[in-house]
């Protein structure tokens, strides 16, 4: 189990960009695959981005590839997200999640953060 925190969310306008952070407590963060998700009111929780490990690899959702990029300091703990040209429908709250796998399905992810809030607006 890891402790997640993110931080960053806010209200920015659309073709925008912003960056959330998620802070993992521990010293295994480097053993976890890492992944963010987003959920929308009304809508299931879904896969944003993945990264691996060393954070060589990485995978993205078909509606924000192009757009966003994952990354991970494995000496600071961290992983970030970086949105640009956010889109009204990229409005959710973002998670951060950890997996002993690689996946991209909620079940796969064992420990979660509470979530920051983003929401862009026209």
């Amino acid at each position: 189990q890891v402790q997640l925190v993110e931080s960053g969310g806010g209200l920015v306008q659309a073709e925008h960009s912003l960056t959330v952070s998620c802070a993992a407590s521990g010293s295994t963060f480097r053993s976890f695959f890492m992944g963010w998700f987003r959920q929308a009111p009304g809508k299931e929780r879904e896969f944003v981005a993945g990264i691996s490990l060393s954070g060589a690899t990485t995978f993205y959702a078909d509606s924000v590839k192009g757009r966003f990029t994952i990354s991970r300091d494995n000496v600071k703990n961290t992983v970030y997200l970086q949105m640009n040209r956010l889109k009204l429908e990229d409005t959710a709250v973002y998670y951060c999640a950890a997996s002993n796998r690689v996946g991209r399905n909620p079940t796969d992810f064992g420990s979660w953060g509470r979530g920051t809030q983003v929401t862009v607006s026209s």
